[in-house]
């Protein structure tokens, strides 16, 4: 099972110190974190996209691109890579170079975000958001998959005799996820395509995580891709940890009340106990984590936000060796228990994808995209 972190970007004032870091020191911090984690062995790094202040991942695959040359064996990743406003063609060309350039040692996440007014800044309409996520992710797939492209949409200019470039690795587009906390559509869109479905799940109820991922395995297994349980499945979390639970409970509730995204409402108190954030040991965070399976099943990756609220980069760092070296190996440990053999442990990496394509006869293609039977475009 896969095991890291995500950003979501936020430059958040500390509430102890008072400092706020500028955008420049935000996004420094952030690559430092991304190459911690990957000396400290954890398997994933995700970045989000965001287009506004607070935020300043703006260019995921610029940010991901530099990490694949400073970093050595953990997979880059989005944890949200906006498919309603970004042009689609556009998002094939970036992370098939992307690709390219970390040699396989990638895959992206589709979503929504969570910005409406990003719409309007993109020339979009909200109202047309599930619409345009059908349409546009339809579209990156022909072009991936299909050298030659004719196409015609609702949403963009056609296509004549397109080829998007560079071409994937091996012949062999990225792996895919698709990412939504609310959305049933997206769940199917995910199924239809035999995709991954990751559920962020940082401030919901795991009731409704279970249903989201319910269903998603349910479609997965109606459009023929193997059994509900062999579907690939993500979860976001958090956590703060110290070795004395009163010591993470102390630390991190200034954060915790002053942060913009849940700061003056709940208790942490009340917070933690509704929702998958973690204060306190390792060994809490353990027994939480290891929980999660009882309700969604055996599932593929577990990411945690970890550098957000305003926590000072030492500590980050800090909390990243403590996943390492205290939580994950015990995870790793208890969510093979009764893992049937046939049931993946870890989403398919682009080696083992193109060695099934090479088999198969199926890496690239040389045909001309025909009428999508999601969409309804045609040529």
């Amino acid at each position: 099972m896969q095991f890291g972190i995500f950003t979501v970007s936020d430059v958040t004032t500390d509430p102890t110190t008072g400092h706020t870091p500028d955008d420049t020191q935000r996004v420094r911090d952030i690559l430092t974190i991304a190459e911690h984690a990957d000396q400290a062995g954890l398997d994933v790094f995700a970045t989000g996209e965001h287009h506004n202040p607070p935020f300043v991942a703006s260019s995921p695959t610029t940010m991901l691109g530099y990490l694949a040359g400073r970093t050595k064996n953990i997979t880059l990743s989005t944890s949200t890579t906006l498919i309603t406003t970004n042009d689609p063609v556009r998002i094939a060309e970036e992370y098939a170079m992307l690709q390219v350039i970390s040699d396989g040692r990638m895959d992206l996440m589709m979503g929504r975000g969570n910005t409406g007014p990003v719409y309007p800044w993109f020339g979009q309409d909200i109202r047309q958001g599930v619409n345009l996520a059908i349409e546009n992710y339809a579209l990156v797939r022909q072009l991936w998959e299909n050298d030659v492209v004719n196409w015609q949409g609702k949403f963009r200019t056609p296509l004549q005799g397109f080829t998007s470039t560079p071409r994937p690795l091996d012949g062999v587009p990225p792996f895919v996820w698709h990412g939504s906390i609310r959305t049933p559509e997206i769940a199917e869109q995910a199924a239809y395509y035999g995709d991954g479905f990751f559920h962020n799940n940082i401030f919901w109820p795991i009731e409704h995580t279970a249903q989201m991922v319910g269903l998603y395995r349910q479609r997965f297994e109606h459009y023929g891709h193997g059994r509900a349980d062999q579907a690939i499945v993500g979860l976001g979390g958090q956590f703060f940890a110290r070795k004395n639970s009163q010591d993470a409970i102390d630390e991190f509730r200034p954060y915790f009340d002053n942060a913009p995204v849940y700061g003056h409402g709940p208790s942490m108190e009340d917070f933690t106990h509704q929702t998958p954030l973690t204060v306190g040991s390792p060994q809490q965070v353990i027994d939480r984590y290891a929980a999660m399976k009882d309700s969604v099943g055996h599932y593929q990756r577990q990411l945690f936000l970890v550098d957000h609220a305003g926590l000072p980069l030492k500590t980050v760092l800090e909390q990243i060796d403590i996943l390492a070296e205290d939580i994950v190996p015990a995870l790793r440990t208890i969510n093979d228990e009764g893992r049937p053999a046939d049931v993946p442990s870890d989403p398919p990496s682009h080696a083992a994808r193109a060695a099934a394509a090479l088999a198969a006869g199926t890496a690239g293609s040389d045909h001309v995209a025909a009428e999508d039977e999601w969409t309804g475009a045609s040529v």
